[in-house]
């Protein structure tokens, strides 16, 4: 188990770019053409978004609550398996309801594979002292997003339809899954033991933190959901809807090393702080400055913290567990439920604002908004033991 960590961290980075990067972000490069071939509206393609993230609500709340539990590895690939499965069958349908269920039940998957996959990860990194090559693992999700945007530009200009591309990213997802089995072989320690009784207590500040999380969930999937189509129906700009995907990808592959940096030396929160600041920045440019290098730049702002922000924020959550003795899963289970619901909330709104305004200007605003009060809230939160 501990001889093999590059290999452990590359299975990790195929796996997140199999899970995240295509069977929960691609939706964004492929919705414009399911607008124009199905004639979807903004609101339907709001409320198939919001399924996927009321999947990974429920599935993150049952892992990280204990409600299921077993190998580890098992749940790591049938995660992948049932992510890409259901990313294919979106070409199977019509129907705007079955769209929702496949998204559905791919959320669902994607978060039992967070629960438990990036747990064996990030345990057999630490067994093999390599803990620093976790961030080979968090470069999974631009990897699997610009991977899958190139791909779905180059099915586009081919002229291959939404259902097409729907089936080729599937497959590229579960072709990784052979190359997971292989990289990340079973070993001892897959099944852990279940948590200790008691650990009930949780730090009064996870309430600002879990507050800016669920802020954060609301104010970043309404870009990363509508980016693509932002960008189409926007005349000025409309000739980056195939790269503008890629660049958020690009932009997402070093984030995590890159705010986790800003943490070092200025304190996780305050590093919440700013990426959450950014990103409003980020997010704001994409519908107010109709400029080509502006709307470059944004995606790389975007890109460039979405990652970074949710993995710094279980940095703080765990740093606030081990200083006051409070129970870190219980912990970890508020954060993903309230960031659960902002996630989930954020594309149903947006979808349905755009639909009434004819665009996605005012729910875009509104986001950037809860990603600066979110700011706030997380630089008001001081490390340390609790007074």
């Amino acid at each position: 188990m501990t001889t093999r960590p590059l290999s452990v961290a590359i299975g990790g980075l195929i796996s997140l770019a199999a899970v995240m990067g295509i069977g929960r972000f691609v939706y964004t490069p492929i919705l414009p053409y399911m607008v124009d071939a199905l004639s979807l509206t903004k609101s339907d393609a709001g409320l198939i978004a919001a399924a996927n993230y009321l999947g990974y609500l429920l599935g993150a709340l049952a892992g990280a609550t204990g409600l299921v539990g077993g190998n580890r590895r098992h749940w790591m690939l049938w995660g992948i398996a049932v992510s890409a499965a259901t990313t294919a069958a979106m070409a199977a349908t019509t129907s705007p309801y079955l769209f929702m269920a496949l998204r559905f039940t791919g959320g669902l998957a994607s978060a039992l594979f967070m629960v438990f996959g990036s747990a064996l990860v990030f345990d057999r990194l630490a067994a093999a002292r390599r803990s620093d090559l976790s961030y080979v693992f968090f470069g999974g999700v631009g990897t699997g997003i610009a991977g899958s945007a190139a791909l779905v530009a180059a099915l586009g200009a081919a002229g291959i339809g939404w259902d097409g591309q729907w089936i080729a990213t599937g497959g590229l997802a579960i072709a990784g899954i052979a190359a997971v089995a292989w990289l990340i072989p079973p070993a001892p320690g897959d099944t852990p033991p279940p948590p200790p009784p008691g650990g009930s207590r949780t730090d009064r500040r996870m309430i600002p933190l879990s507050v800016a999380y669920g802020l954060f969930g609301f104010g970043y999937v309404i870009t990363t959901t509508f980016i693509s189509a932002i960008v189409r129906q926007t005349p000025e700009i409309a000739h980056l809807e195939p790269y503008i995907w890629i660049v958020v990808g690009l932009g997402a592959l070093p984030s995590v090393a890159f705010w986790s940096w800003v943490g070092r030396r200025v304190g996780n929160p305050a590093a919440f702080g700013l990426a959450c600041l950014v990103e409003a920045t980020g997010v704001t440019i994409t519908v107010l400055v109709p400029d080509t290098a502006a709307v470059l730049v944004a995606a790389v702002m975007v890109g460039g913290t979405f990652v970074g922000i949710t993995a710094v924020g279980i940095f703080v959550s765990n740093d606030l567990a081990a200083g006051s003795g409070a129970d870190p899963r219980r912990m970890i289970a508020l954060m993903t439920g309230i960031f659960g619901i902002g996630q989930m909330v954020g594309p149903a709104f947006a979808g349905y604002m755009a639909d009434i305004t004819g665009t996605f200007t005012a729910p875009s605003l509104i986001a950037a908004g809860a990603l600066v009060v979110g700011a706030g809230l997380a630089m008001t939160i001081r490390m340390g033991k609790p007074s």
